[in-house]
């Protein structure tokens, strides 16, 4: 008995530690980046065109463009993604055909985000002629979040008790109802928050923006689907290791850095707010 309960103090105390170890991790790294970018913060900053050599003036088309890019990949991709789990967990049978599209989904997903680049340049910049344009950085990245998009949907309606389809069958509605009245209202909490972590990857992304839409020095906004734009995560790369005057970039690119990881943990808690908001109202 002593020898168990030994055990499990060990056990717990060791959990612990290796939680409060990647807490301490987590809060180092931003502290880092918060303690070095936030003297640059400010309206200049954020709303003005980078001058100077990027080594002045601010992020406002980087921003811009980050945003254009989510929004265009996210039309790509949740659409497909969805539909897509739907089809797989809804009304393929468990057999070779659903593994099948599982394992390619799963091999899709492991793929290395610069080969999606290297895809997007040869089929939507060079084959169907889109050049470097916000139309092809948003068709890559759609592809490069589509298997998370699909993951985490497909989990989402697993999630969903067979005893609700059969209920809805048995008072008569076909499964196209079922699914549309039943599964996927109880389901679209968790679809929700899947969909929106998956912006905050797409966000991060910088090699495959790098082959289909980034430019390096842009300092006006788009006004159409076929510009290039700029985008956080290129811009921080570009003024971290290029240029002749990378010791005056250096408070740019933390700067920058603070801007992309807030960007990234405001999506974060927001997928958490909505994922309550939508629970409560289905119960979940």
């Amino acid at each position: 008995m002593l020898d168990r309960k030994l055990s499990q103090k060990i056990a717990f105390w060791t959990f612990r530690l290796l939680g409060l170890l990647v807490i301490g991790i987590l809060l180092w790294i931003l502290g880092f980046v918060v303690y070095n970018g936030i003297g640059v913060i400010s309206f200049e900053f954020l709303f003005d065109v980078p001058k100077n050599g990027m080594v002045e003036g601010g992020i406002f088309p980087a921003i811009v463009g980050t945003f254009c890019l989510i929004v265009g990949s996210m039309v790509v991709a949740f659409p497909l993604g969805v539909m897509s789990a739907i089809y797989t967990n809804e009304y393929v049978r468990e057999g070779k055909i659903s593994k099948a599209i599982r394992t390619m989904t799963n091999n899709l997903g492991s793929i290395p985000s610069i080969i999606f680049g290297l895809f997007g340049m040869a089929l939507f910049v060079n084959a169907m002629s889109w050049g470097d344009s916000i139309l092809a950085g948003s068709f890559t990245l759609g592809l490069l979040t589509l298997p998370l998009v699909i993951r985490t949907t497909e989990e989402a309606l697993r999630t969903v008790p067979d005893s609700l389809r059969n209920g809805s069958y048995a008072l008569g509605a076909t499964k196209l109802q079922t699914i549309r009245r039943v599964v996927l209202p109880m389901a679209f909490p968790n679809i929700v928050t899947g969909l929106i972590l998956s912006i905050g990857r797409v966000s991060g992304e910088t090699a495959p923006i790098l082959f289909t839409v980034a430019a390096y020095f842009l300092p006006k906004l788009p006004t159409s689907i076929f510009d290039q734009v700029m985008a956080l995560p290129y811009h921080l790369y570009v003024i971290s290791t290029s240029g002749t005057n990378l010791e005056a970039a250096r408070p740019m690119a933390y700067g920058t850095a603070l801007v992309l990881i807030t960007l990234v943990l405001v999506i974060n808690f927001s997928a958490s707010l909505l994922r309550k908001h939508f629970g409560k109202k289905v119960g979940v």
